[in-house]
C-alpha cells in the first residue's frame, strides 16, 4: 500500500508509517508518474487532482486537509470511483480568530466603534457562523446572507446580498468558489458590484481569490470609492497584485485559517478518511504534538477602566496580530508561499488562559464565549 502526502502537512509523520508507504513531496512535485502506483493521496490546494494527474493511476481516495476542494475534479474523480473529502470546519475557529483580529486592529486603526457597525456575512457555513459569532461578542450587529441555505431553510434570519450592501459596514465573505449555477461565486464581487459600494463600506475576503475581481478592487481602492478592504485570498496566489496589496488594511498570504489547531484538525480529518477507505487501523485517530506559540499560553489582563471593545481587543490581539503577517507580506511578498509554508506557530484563544483583574461579569462573559479559558 502506498500513500503520497504532501509534505508541509504538520503532524502527520509517523501515523501512516506502520501500514503502508509513506512518500512525502511538496505539492508542485506530486506529478502523475509519481502517483501512478499509490492507493491514496494525501494533499493541499497547490495540487491539482484530475484527470492529467489521476487517469490510469491505481488511487482509490484523496483527502485533502483543507476546507476548500476547488482544487479537486470532483466530478471526474466520482466518474473514475475515486473518493474524495476534504475537512469541513477544520479551521473554522481559526478564521474566526483572523477576522476577529482584522475587525479590533482595523477599530484601533480608524477609531471605530465596533458596537455601532453592522458586519455583512456572505456564507454563514462553519466558517460565517462562527465569524458572525465573534462579531456579535464584539458589539456588532450582524446580517447574514447565504442563497442555499436560505432555500433550504426558509428561515427569516438570512438577507438578501442587496440588503448587505446597502446596511453594513463591513462585508465579509466565507463562500466555497463555484464557476457554474445559480450560486456561483466566481467574481461575486465583479467590477459592477464593487462599484455599487460606498465611500464608508470596508470589504474583506478570506474565502478563495476569485471571488472578488481583484482589478475592480484595486480601482476601486485607487479611485477611493470605497473605504478600505482586506484580502487573505488573491487571483493567481501566489503571483499576487502587489499594487493592489500595497492599497489594503491589511494583505495576509492566504494563512488566515493556518492556525496549530485547525491544521491539526486538517491533518486528523484527512488521516481519519484515508484509513476508513483503505481499512486501516486509524479511524479515531487524532493529531498530536500541537506545539506553544511563541507568547505563554497563560496571560493576565488588567480590565480597570477599560472598555468593553478595549477588553475583547486585548485578549484577541494577544493571541495573534493580523498586523504581523501584513507587514511579513508588504515586505517580501515574493516570499508568498515561504510565508505560508514556514508560517509561525499560531494558537487559538481555547488554548490560552486568561487571568482577568477587575473585569466585569460581561466582559468575563464574552471572552469565555470567544474560547478564553478564564481564571
Amino acid at each position: 500500500m502506498k500513500i503520497i502526502c504532501d509534505d508541509k502537512i504538520p503532524f502527520l509523520r509517523g501515523a501512516l508509517e506502520p501500514f503502508a508507504e509513506v512518500v512525502y513531496l511538496p505539492g508542485k512535485q506530486t506529478t502523475a508518474e509519481v502517483v501512478k502506483d499509490a492507493d491514496a493521496l494525501i494533499t493541499r490546494t497547490r495540487t491539482a487532482c484530475n484527470g492529467a494527474l489521476l487517469e490510469g493511476s491505481s488511487v482509490k481516495v484523496i483527502a485533502t486537509a483543507t476546507i476548500g476542494f476547488d482544487h479537486i475534479d470532483t466530478a471526474w474523480c466520482e466518474s473514475k470511483g475515486i473518493i474524495w473529502k476534504n475537512a469541513p470546519g477544520c479551521n473554522s475557529w481559526s478564521v474566526k480568530q483572523y477576522i476577529a483580529s482584522v475587525l479590533v486592529s482595523l477599530a484601533r486603526r480608524h477609531s471605530l466603534n465596533l458596537g455601532g457597525m453592522t458586519l455583512g456575512v456572505v456564507g454563514v457555513g462553519n466558517v460565517g457562523s462562527k465569524v458572525a459569532e465573534v462579531a456579535t461578542l464584539l458589539g456588532m450587529k450582524v446580517l447574514l446572507n447565504d442563497p442555499p441555505r436560505q432555500r433550504k431553510e426558509a428561515s427569516s434570519a438570512f438577507v438578501s446580498l442587496d440588503e448587505v450592501m446597502e446596511k453594513a459596514d463591513i462585508i465579509t465573505l466565507h463562500v466555497p468558489l463555484s464557476r457554474e449555477g445559480e450560486d456561483a461565486t466566481w467574481h461575486l464581487f465583479d467590477s459592477a458590484r464593487i462599484g455599487r459600494l460606498r465611500k464608508d463600506q470596508f470589504l474583506f475576503n478570506s474565502s478563495r481569490g476569485p471571488v472578488v475581481d481583484n482589478k475592480a478592487l484595486r480601482d476601486a481602492l485607487k479611485s477611493q470609492s470605497i473605504r478600505g478592504a482586506v484580502l487573505d485570498v488573491w487571483e493567481g496566489e501566489p503571483e499576487i497584485d502587489r499594487e493592489l496589496m500595497g492599497l489594503l488594511e491589511y494583505s495576509t498570504p492566504h494563512i488566515a485559517g493556518y492556525s496549530a489547531d485547525g491544521k491539526a484538525n486538517g491533518t486528523t480529518a484527512s488521516v481519519r478518511t484515508v484509513a476508513s477507505v483503505l481499512g486501516l487501523p486509524l479511524t479515531d485517530w487524532t493529531a498530536s504534538g500541537v506545539p506553544d506559540p511563541e507568547q505563554a499560553l497563560e496571560f493576565t489582563l488588567d480590565a480597570s477602566g477599560k472598555s468593553l471593545q478595549d477588553v475583547l481587543s486585548e485578549a484577541i490581539l494577544y493571541t495573534y496580530d493580523v498586523q504581523k503577517d501584513s507587514d511579513a507580506l508588504k515586505a517580501a511578498p515574493e516570499l508568498f508561499e515561504k510565508l505560508r509554508g514556514d508560517y509561525p506557530v499560531r494558537r487559538e484563544p481555547s488554548a490560552f488562559t486568561l487571568h482577568l483583574c477587575s473585569g466585569t461579569p460581561e466582559q468575563a462573559e464574552r471572552l469565555s464565549k470567544i474560547g478564553f479559558k478564564l481564571q
